[in-house]
This record gives structure tokens, sequence and C-alpha cells, in this order.
């Protein structure tokens, strides 16, 4: 591995723990009025599209973060859809 590999696992890392606190929020508090429905579904197109280039160029950091923020994506967009506004 070379040392920028790093600063790709480090990104990676970062990127991924983005929406955590939302997550955990909506969650704890069981509200998601505030959350725009529209962004929570651009984000889960982006990271589709960017896993789906990860995996194509066999990059471990991109499939990674892609794959983490897709999840709490979805995790947000079930949220939205199941709790009561």
């Amino acid at each position: 591995m070379q040392w920028f590999d790093y600063f790709g696992y480090f990104g990676s890392f970062l990127t991924s723990i983005t929406f955590v606190p939302q997550v955990y929020k909506a969650w704890k508090s069981k509200s998601v009025g505030d959350l725009s429905t529209w962004t929570v579904l651009i984000v889960v197109l982006s990271a589709s599209v960017w896993l789906v280039y990860g995996i194509a160029i066999a990059s471990g950091p991109v499939m990674i973060a892609n794959s983490v923020v897709l999840l709490m994506a979805l995790l947000l967009l079930y949220f939205k859809f199941s709790f009561k506004s």
C-alpha cells in the first residue's frame, strides 16, 4: 500500500461518518420532519453511482465510503417513511 492510500482510507472514513449523527438523532427522537426527502434520495442515487464506479475501478476507499453512505441514507429514508412527522 502506498502512503497516499492512507489518505484515501481516511477520507473514506470521514465520508462514511457524515450521516451517523443524523441517523442517530432521527432514531433517538423518532422524528425526521425537517429532513428533506429529495436530499436523501439524491444522496442514495449519488452513493449508488459512486459505488458502481468504485467496484468498476476496484477502489477500496470508494467502495467502502459509498457503501456506508448508501446504508445511512437508506436508513434515513426508511425513518422518513416509518416515523410520524
